[in-house]
């Protein structure tokens, strides 16, 4: 009975001994699979570093966390698409600074080895060097927004000073046509709003009276002669009546005066001047009793329904301003209110102390806002482009002399791409080549992708220069064999 005790306990011992080395084999919490022979079975792959979630330049080879007590997020190798092949090594990185690589396997200053950083799973060579990918949960974490490129309409805009001015086209300054004296002033100050035929004055002139009796004596020798026999002696008289008749219209005698001398008969001493125009009374130069001449000027009548407004451009700005464009006004005089007008002419000059050049804008007044001299700001919508691609100016990233964006070619991939870049005006720029309409570009965040593609390009440069250096060896071998 011993015995079997005994061969008992050497088996149960053995039984033990073999389950202690499975469980260190496979470790705490783990069980052994069922298939245990399956030698198929994927295993999850290392990875290659750590990436801190807030700023993607800071990597560590070991699981770290941040200042802010975030866990760094682990960085795998691209795996190799539908093939089996063994991935290929492209360079060595240093763990501690990205920017330091090598060709070749090699340790830091404090004894860390390089991380390997592996080819893309596309090798076709398709896709353009400096292309950038990343993983979604990055692409949020990092800020990354973006815009569609759109076909609209864009304009220069060129901001100065204007200052309202009188519209010349619509000045009138009135003169008598005869010598005389001024009897009486129906508008006697300035400001007084006037229309058409408004009676200004009344003046007297010898000339006048002179030319109403003529008119008189005209009327009585046609009635007298209206009935005779002899046809030349008719039309004398009625010749007669007709050249006193222009005499007074040319000596600006208001036709209800003419009518009224034909229905009385009786000469009037003072005669009215009418106005010829609507407007404001802007001048008056002549007062009751004063004597005057064709010399005198009795008002100045501005119509300020349409007025103008002078601006000055700079000489860089002058190529984009055209006949047309179109101009918004504001006035501190008159808030909230937006007077839109137009360029009306561009004067041939530059002014020679402040190197600018006079542009005069056209506006409607309907309601007698603008008034002359008031200043105001004006905005020239210059260069008008019609019909061209435009995107977000904070799309552009700008590296010496050349301009580029980034365009979302799939989601989590940019691709960096040169674009010729036109006018930019209010935070947009129009893309003159380089990118279609409907494409989405990078507007935050390109910095850190704009690094990322760098590095990459450089490193293809540097793979290609040393497969071509390596062709070159290869050739020359078989040349001295």
């Amino acid at each position: 009975m011993n015995k079997y005790i005994i061969m008992a306990i050497i088996f149960l011992g053995l039984g033990a001994g073999i389950g202690y080395k499975v469980a260190l084999e496979l470790g705490p919490g783990k069980t052994q699979p069922m298939q245990a022979m399956d030698k198929t079975t994927p295993e999850k792959p290392e990875p290659l570093f750590y990436r801190s979630t807030m700023n993607p330049a800071v990597t560590s080879p070991t699981p770290a966390r941040d200042a802010m007590g975030m866990d760094y997020e682990p960085v795998y190798a691209d795996q190799a698409q539908d093939t089996g092949k063994e991935r290929k090594i492209l360079f060595y990185r240093s763990p501690m600074n990205p920017n330091v690589t090598s060709a070749v396997p090699a340790k830091d200053a404090m004894g860390m080895d390089y991380i390997p950083v592996y080819a893309d799973g596309d090798t076709s060579g398709k896709e353009p060097a400096g292309t950038v990918k990343i993983n979604p949960v990055m692409v949020q974490n990092i800020g990354v927004r973006t815009a569609i490129a759109r076909k609209t309409s864009l304009s220069r805009n060129i901001r100065a000073v204007g200052r309202v001015a009188y519209n010349e086209e619509r000045m009138a300054r009135l003169h008598p046509k005869t010598d005389g004296w001024i009897e009486e002033l129906f508008i006697d100050k300035t400001g007084e709003q006037v229309k058409p035929d408004t009676i200004l004055l009344s003046i007297y002139s010898p000339q006048l009276v002179a030319s109403q009796q003529e008119y008189l004596l005209a009327l009585n020798n046609l009635k007298a002669l209206e009935n005779s026999t002899i046809k030349d002696v008719r039309d004398g008289a009625e010749n007669l009546l007709k050249s006193a008749l222009t005499r007074l219209r040319l000596l600006d005698v208001p036709p209800h005066q003419i009518r009224e001398l034909e229905k009385t008969r009786q000469i009037k001493k003072a005669l009215h001047i009418h106005s010829p125009v609507a407007g404001i009374v802007t001048k008056i130069g002549a007062r009751q009793g004063q004597y005057v001449t064709p010399q005198t000027e009795l008002y100045m009548i501005t119509d300020l329904s349409r007025i103008w407004v002078y601006a000055n451009i700079y000489e860089y700005e002058l190529p984009w301003v055209n006949l047309g464009d179109e101009v918004e006004m504001t006035l501190a005089a008159i808030p909230g209110k937006i007077f839109k007008g137009h360029v009306a002419y561009i004067y041939p000059y530059a002014e020679s102390k402040t190197r600018t050049i006079k542009v005069r804008l056209l506006f409607d007044n309907p309601k007698l806002l603008l008034k002359p001299e008031m200043f105001a700001d004006v905005t020239i919508a210059a260069g008008t482009q019609k019909n061209i691609v435009v995107i977000p100016a904070e799309a552009i990233v700008r590296s010496g002399k050349t301009e580029q964006v980034f365009v979302v070619s799939s989601p989590g991939r940019f691709e960096p791409r040169p674009v010729t870049v036109g006018m930019e005006s209010n935070g947009r720029v129009a893309i003159l080549a380089g990118i279609k309409e409907g494409e989405t570009v990078v507007t935050s965040a390109q910095f850190l992708i704009d690094s990322e593609s760098k590095l990459r390009e450089a490193t293809a440069k540097m793979m290609e220069s040393m497969k071509q250096g390596k062709k070159k060896i290869d050739t020359s071998k078989g040349e001295s064999k």
